[in-house]
């Protein structure tokens, strides 16, 4: 897939060295509220991942939650304060409620939080998530720490009362990272953060059908690509 979301990289933190730093406090950035970075914090989400596939006809369902955990600070080594996210998985069981089942550890990313921007390496792949001071219409290159090329990433709304899942929610913004439609394909590519919380909801959604059918939108005919949401279910510190 083109997006590196899915690369799975426990080792990557083994590079960085361990020296414990003080992440600077977010009422002195202009936005860092959006992204807190307390250690200990975590934020809970029920994920829904569809992929089809043409060349095996399969589409395969995927039900699960995630926890992800602001679980240290330390020093990497680019010598800048960085944080240690660490990301737990439960499978979907449909005769178990998801509180009976144990966290297992799935990978850990790294953040970098500063009054310029929040930078989050997920897998081995650098992303630039937000830039401060939050600003409506603001635009930057979310890849531009990467080699993947330019993505242009801009702030759709900023500050919205909105429901993520069964939370009402104030002070949401809405980054909009790719909306693309052309006859064969669609692709949106979206995150959205609240204040005092961090990311509520992820959605990719990377589809293409080569049969095009009069009238009928590229959702209603998909051979291959996946659509993936991941949606707040609860928070807190720990």
């Amino acid at each position: 897939m083109k997006n590196s979301l899915f690369i799975a990289a426990c080792s990557c933190i083994l590079f960085f060295s361990c020296a414990k730093k003080k992440i600077p406090d977010s009422t002195g950035l202009l936005g860092l509220d959006y992204y807190p970075t307390t250690i200990g914090k975590y934020v809970i989400y029920n994920v829904d991942s569809t992929i089809y596939n043409s060349l095996t006809q399969d589409t395969i369902l995927s039900k699960y939650q995630i926890k992800e955990k602001i679980a240290d600070s330390f020093t990497d080594n680019e010598g800048q304060d960085a944080l240690r996210m660490e990301r737990y998985i439960k499978k979907y069981n449909p005769t178990k409620p998801y509180d009976s089942i144990a966290w297992t550890i799935k990978e850990v990313w790294l953040v970098n939080a500063t009054s310029k921007s929040i930078q989050v390496v997920e897998g081995n792949v650098r992303f630039t998530k937000l830039i401060f001071p939050i600003q409506q219409s603001a635009n930057w290159d979310g890849n531009a720490k990467n080699t993947l090329g330019e993505w242009l990433y801009s702030y759709e709304y900023i500050d919205k009362n909105e429901t993520i899942g069964s939370k009402q929610l104030e002070n949401v913004l809405s980054v909009k990272q790719k909306n693309y439609r052309t006859l064969i394909s669609y692709q949106n590519y979206a995150e959205k953060y609240a204040k005092g919380v961090g990311l509520v909801y992820r959605e990719i959604t990377d589809i293409l059908s080569n049969n095009v059918i009069a009238n009928v939108p590229v959702e209603g005919r998909i051979e291959d690509g996946v659509i993936y949401k991941q949606t707040l279910v609860t928070y807190g510190y720990e």
